[in-house]
């Protein structure tokens, strides 16, 4: 008889519905996160479409549905290391690192505060650091710090040893679980905008990610959800996007990455919102706006401090004071300039993290990642793990999946 229980793998949004859906109708469900915190990068936005609200919004409402049904058992700090058995019938063994923390909600701020050492956090996207003693997000969940330990000192860890809530003596430890079927939601990340030296890239301080953008804009981001230049915290007063910055490239990317227009739209009234007098101007090859976000697109291009030019940006290079100076060709005037900005954006496109990284069990991938599942073996793929998405659709995905497990295990 199959076994009912579901394996989901990857805590963001769509690994988080899939997960929910199962249990909601009766199912147990195990739900593998290797971050501390479940959320992915939806967790990571100011603001996410349709509704243009905050990532809190909607994930808290999943964090109440998961705290309230106990068929949903959630690892963080943890992967699959094995799988054997086959469909209907596998068995998983989990690796969980140790967290160095209480099994509660013990407020460790102060602890955190009074640790010297300072780390760039990847939550950041390195433009915001963090303690070794850290919880990402006011709205983390679970709810609990963790503590890089190889990061304090010995006299720091000695007076950590005596705070309540902390727990230095955790240990790595494994798991077996018994599933049925598996959900593949490993989720995407941002393209390694290093790689993009020609436009400036790791050089220029002026010159971020539209995910870095996400977390300037963030209230609980680095500079408080203030957008300013990084080199000198001031705001800016010409800011340029540049789009499919390594998408669409078969150098880099070859494909469209969907919701890169979209978030550069949604950043440029961010940057309006905040400065009334800044101009912006969008350097795109196609600006892609599927479906209902068409509407979307032309309010934002009312505003008359908001332009947009068809044609690529060749270069960026260093300017006077911060400045970075952009090559760009005009495809509809047939011509190339130099234009000078205070800050410039790069759309960085979405790269499946299996692009990278290999699960321990028969997941296929295409050439750039993408995972395709084993639909004969109980395996479906949720999310950004399939192909680009955006929330709305990568939700609709992991629904899409859990039904598809939920058949599996009750032998349809």
């Amino acid at each position: 008889m199959p076994n009912n229980s579901v394996l989901v793998v990857g805590g963001g949004f769509s690994g988080i519905t899939a997960a929910l859906e199962a249990a909601e109708v009766g199912h147990e469900v195990f739900l593998v996160e290797k971050t501390p915190f479940l959320g992915g990068r939806v967790s990571q936005l100011n603001k996410y479409f349709p509704k243009l609200c905050p990532p809190s919004c909607g994930l808290e409402i999943q964090f109440q549905r998961i705290k309230k049904n106990p068929l949903v058992k959630i690892f963080t700090l943890a992967e699959v290391v094995s799988v054997s058995g086959s469909k209907g019938d596998y068995t998983v063994t989990v690796k969980i690192k140790p967290r160095y923390t209480a099994p509660n909600s013990v407020d460790l701020s102060e602890a955190a505060g009074e640790l010297t050492a300072s780390t760039p956090s990847d939550f950041e996207f390195g433009i915001g650091k963090r303690k070794p003693l850290h919880m990402d997000m006011p709205f983390a969940y679970p709810s609990r710090y963790v503590l890089e330990k190889g990061e304090c000192s010995k006299a720091e860890l000695e007076e950590l040893a005596e705070v309540d809530g902390i727990n230095l003596e955790d240990e790595e430890r494994t798991v077996d679980l018994s599933v049925g079927s598996i959900v593949v939601a490993t989720g995407w990340k941002p393209y390694d905008m290093s790689k993009l030296t020609n436009l400036g890239a790791g050089q220029l301080v002026n010159c971020v990610s539209n995910m870095q953008m996400e977390r300037m804009a963030s209230a609980s981001g680095p500079t408080g959800g203030q957008i300013v230049r990084p080199s000198d915290g001031k705001a800016p007063k010409r800011v340029a996007f540049v789009q499919c910055a390594g998408s669409r490239d078969e150098n880099h990317l070859n494909y469209c990455s969907y919701i890169c227009c979209m978030a550069s739209l949604k950043q440029a009234t961010y940057v309006r919102e905040q400065h009334p007098d800044c101009q912006v101007t969008i350097f795109y090859i196609d600006l892609r706006t599927p479906d209902r976000y068409q509407k979307f697109r032309n309010r934002v291009l009312e505003d008359e401090n908001i332009h947009t030019v068809k044609g690529k940006v060749a270069d960026a290079v260093q300017g006077e004071n911060g400045s970075v100076i952009l090559t760009v060709e005009d495809a509809v005037a047939g011509t190339k300039s130099h234009e000078t900005f205070d800050m410039v954006v790069l759309a960085t496109g979405m790269q499946p993290t299996l692009s990278e990284e290999q699960l321990p069990f028969d997941v296929s991938v295409d050439e750039d990642g993408f995972a395709a599942g084993n639909e004969e073996k109980g395996i479906f793929v949720a999310g950004c793990a399939k192909k680009p998405l955006d929330v709305m659709k990568s939700a609709q995905s992991g629904t899409g999946a859990a039904m598809k497990a939920i058949q599996t295990v009750r032998g349809r």
